[in-house]
């Protein structure tokens, strides 16, 4: 009886989830990627080099990705984190809800991995145009969406005037930040990014908004009698 046991155990034993290994496997080539982006940069990183690093076979990788630019894609894509698209923190407080958001950029930017793989992630959709529509769809788009979303809650809160622009808005937002990093034209800070929000956010209060103490001010100025 013993003996059929043993027989048998082999047989209820369960096996490796073949899932759970894939997304080891799809983990490992992506972390080597990383790394070797950082460490040889993108120009000079081979799915050869990838493959060797994961320890998976190149037809592994082939069968999630089709390029080293896709593979480059996921990449940065991890290492910001989240969802492209996801809602933007709303609190009733615009001003304090951008001020979160830009910050973080300015972290992540300051992190080396991400400012490497970023870079030279950048340098290569300016020659692959297949690529760049990809960024643009599953990364670009989204986000700015999910800003402008942000934005027409403001609208209605009263905060932002109702004929901004916010397509234009949600640029004049990201555009310096990206910029500054991207040429190193000055310090990219927390501070700075403030200051941004502030200006942008008073060009789009809507109209009439903070005038009327001035106006105020200025009739009594006028009124007879006024100093």
């Amino acid at each position: 009886m013993a003996e059929s046991t043993a027989r048998e155990e082999p047989r209820t034993r369960s096996s490796p989830d073949p899932r759970r290994r894939s997304e080891r496997s799809r983990r490992a080539i992506l972390d080597a990627a990383a790394e070797l982006m950082g460490e040889v940069g993108y120009a000079r990183l081979t799915m050869e080099a990838i493959a060797a690093r994961a320890r998976v076979g190149k037809q592994t990788i082939y069968r999630w990705w089709p390029s080293k630019a896709a593979v480059a894609f996921d990449v940065f894509t991890a290492l910001t984190g989240g969802n492209a698209g996801d809602p933007l923190p709303d609190t009733g407080d615009l001003a304090t809800d951008l001020r979160t958001v830009l910050r973080a950029t300015v972290d992540e930017f300051h992190v080396p991995e991400m400012d490497r793989t970023t870079r030279a992630f950048t340098a290569e959709i300016q020659s692959d145009l297949a690529l760049a529509e990809a960024v643009n769809e599953r990364l670009v788009r989204p986000n700015t969406e999910a800003l402008k979303d942000r934005l027409r809650s403001a609208v209605d809160a009263g905060e932002v005037d109702p004929d901004a622009d916010l397509e234009l808005a949600a640029e004049l937002l990201n555009g310096p930040v990206h910029h500054r990093w991207l040429l190193r034209t000055a310090p990219l800070t927390h501070e700075y990014v403030d200051e941004l929000v502030d200006t942008v956010l008073r060009a789009l209060r809507p109209k009439g908004h903070g005038e009327s103490a001035g106006e105020n001010a200025g009739e009594r100025e006028d009124a007879p009698g006024g100093s």
